[in-house]
């Protein structure tokens, strides 16, 4: 079992759905939880509850709009004065779809501010400090869009090719920093197929009103479409791999963009 005891972890968007899940699993090794949100609500405060219910030794809540230019960095200076993280997951994420054409530009500046420049800005800010420890663990959740594209997702699949991009750059800038008995630092991205989460029900809504509003018919025609297994990806899934990549016998794993998608990249 992967003890994170002594270790504090961001996770961003982790109020609810995949970054929930990976804080929730994360929180069950041990790990001190910096919880984030772009609000605080009641939604916020049960996460936080759960992830104490898990086994955090000690949960706080970062609310910060990653919209905002100054939000990552902000959230980034709050964590550092808490004891910053040793493990920085990037999940907060938005899409919005349309065919290229007629894409809004405020639609794509949004995307690309939240999926990929906040992910920059906490890169840059949590990475040297990680180095100098020894020990730092980035994974940015980012999507088989970040592998593949699909039609009417030029923003959503540019921002996580990008994130691709970025986190290879990273994991060879830092790939030396560390000892083996230290667990070094490591640089990954998790890039899920359909998975279970509230990003991706306008679509199955979409497909949903072909069918009827048969919702069940409309996720079975997005699997059809992309996902071999034919099955969902439940975000607790994505939550294990994660907290197997911040055990030290993962200190060689750097640079990886790794599909849970049911083998949609293997086509």
């Amino acid at each position: 079992m992967t003890d994170l005891s002594g270790k504090t972890a961001l996770v961003t968007g982790s109020v609810q759905g995949i970054g929930l899940a990976v804080a929730e699993a994360l929180a069950g090794a041990g790990a001190r939880i910096a919880v984030h949100g772009p609000h605080v609500d009641d939604v916020a405060h049960a996460a936080c509850e759960r992830l104490r219910d898990a086994g955090a030794p000690e949960v706080r809540l970062f609310p910060a709009d990653l919209l905002d230019p100054e939000g990552a960095g902000m959230l980034m200076r709050e964590v550092a004065d808490w004891g910053g993280a040793d493990i920085l997951v990037n999940n907060a994420g938005i899409q919005r779809t349309a065919p290229l054409a007629q894409m809004p530009r405020e639609t794509w500046d949004a995307i690309i501010a939240v999926n990929l420049t906040a992910c920059f800005v906490t890169m840059q800010a949590a990475l040297p400090t990680m180095a100098e420890r020894g020990f730092g663990r980035v994974i940015n959740i980012a999507s088989v869009h970040g592998l593949v594209a699909s039609k009417d997702k030029a923003p959503y699949v540019a921002s996580k090719f990008g994130l691709v991009g970025m986190s290879r750059v990273a994991a060879l800038e830092y790939a030396a920093a560390g000892t083996k008995a230290q667990g070094g630092v490591t640089v990954n991205c998790l890039c899920p197929g359909w998975t279970e989460t509230a990003i991706i029900e306008p679509q199955i809504q979409a497909r949903a009103e072909t069918h009827g509003g048969d919702r069940d018919a409309g996720i079975a025609e997005l699997l059809a479409e992309k996902q071999p297994t034919q099955r969902t990806s439940d975000p607790s899934e994505i939550g294990a791999l994660a907290l197997w990549l911040c055990a030290p016998v993962a200190h060689n794993i750097t640079g990886t963009a790794i599909p849970v998608d049911g083998g949609w990249t293997a086509q």
